[in-house]
């Protein structure tokens, strides 16, 4: 019996969609060792491969875009809504492209985080799917431009894309997505890295009384002023090193080499925008985090509430990220009562129904 076949598209519209299909991925490999792997995905393939643990197949394309970004906390609404004009102009011949496409990969299954094209595609193809993530670009487009008259044909299209697909895990925190027709709930997703805390104060030469704080905003940039920041406030900063700073109280993050999470659990604190990867692998690996609220994005509610439940964490604005006046906010992050860290039961979960998914179509 030829091995079973799995099409994954993510989204690159920041890392957050790789960190939660990932470990659904790496638990299904585990599952099935024989499963053949095809992953689409505008990501660089050394994002891919830090986090996805067996081989694949890497087709360098993206299916969707989801916002135009002006930064990782700004939507560009005017050139935005351009985008999804033009992706959705001549729908029907781009739905038939995608079958095709599809059908010449002949997987056995497709699954989304959370493109809609390559669903109409698959149900074109007559080729089952699935899809994933805390939201659906549907409903953020309706959020965005519900009542623009030009509107209501592309919300219509992407709704049928997205009602096509056998199921939709919903994520733990998630959006409601009540026009979705087939919802099923998943627990939380996280990975969980190595508490390497003492190795890397000593690479970091760090003083006993000096605390470490990773700034991390999701793959989509946001540059601080962190040159202008205080230096003297018993903080080392991690930052990217794309930002082009050196000085004494900063290091960048990739320098270090280590994987994304197993930097996450050293430090004592995050700072990053409400996003599903950062908020709930921060909170499953015990790493406190203050955030800056993202400018008019609807997803953000629902996470905020689930990780004051779950973690400690405290909103910063825009004045104390300029001046870097941050250590009130540090102090009073540190002092809060420490809740247990959720289990991310969500991978094993999801992995499961994929599983027998994939069985079902090598059986018929």
């Amino acid at each position: 019996m030829a091995r079973p076949h799995l099409l994954v598209d993510i989204s690159a519209h920041g890392f957050g969609h790789l960190a939660q299909v990932a470990p659904i991925l790496n638990e299904l490999q585990l599952l099935q060792p024989a499963l053949r792997l095809t992953v689409r995905s505008g990501l660089p393939p050394e994002i891919l491969l830090a986090r996805l643990h067996g081989e694949f197949d890497h087709i360098a394309q993206r299916s969707d875009f989801g916002f135009v970004m002006l930064d990782a906390v700004r939507i560009d609404h005017a050139a935005t809504a351009a985008a999804y004009r033009a992706q959705h102009a001549n729908w029907p011949q781009r739905v038939a492209d995608e079958a095709r496409l599809l059908s010449r990969l002949h997987p056995d299954l497709v699954l989304t985080d959370v493109a809609y094209l390559p669903l109409a595609g698959a149900a074109l193809a007559g080729i089952p799917s699935l899809s994933m993530c805390s939201l659906n670009w549907a409903e953020l487009f309706a959020y965005f431009f519900g009542d623009e008259a030009w509107a209501t044909p592309i919300h219509d299209q992407m709704l049928a894309a997205y009602s096509s697909a056998e199921c939709f895990l919903r994520l733990t925190p998630a959006m409601p997505m009540t026009d979705l027709p087939r919802v099923r709930d998943i627990a939380p997703v996280a990975a969980l890295g190595r508490d390497c805390r003492a190795s890397l104060r000593k690479q970091l030469a760090c003083p006993p009384d000096e605390k470490i704080v990773l700034v991390a905003f999701g793959g989509i940039n946001k540059q601080l002023p962190v040159e202008c920041w205080p230096r003297s406030n018993g903080v080392r900063w991690l930052v990217p090193e794309s930002w082009g700073i050196e000085q004494s109280n900063m290091t960048a993050l990739e320098t270090l080499r280590l994987p994304f999470t197993d930097l996450l659990r050293s430090v004592d604190a995050l700072l990053t925008k409400p996003g599903y990867g950062a908020f709930t692998e921060a909170a499953c690996n015990g790493t406190p985090v203050l955030y800056l609220r993202r400018d008019d994005w609807p997803e953000q509610d629902c996470l905020i509430d689930w990780l004051k439940i779950n973690n400690r964490c405290r909103e910063v604005d825009e004045g104390e990220l300029a001046s870097g006046q941050l250590q009130v906010a540090l102090d009073d992050l540190w002092q809060q009562p420490i809740p247990p860290a959720p289990l991310p039961a969500g991978a094993k979960e999801a992995a499961a129904f994929m599983a027998d998914r994939l069985e079902h179509e090598k059986a018929r």
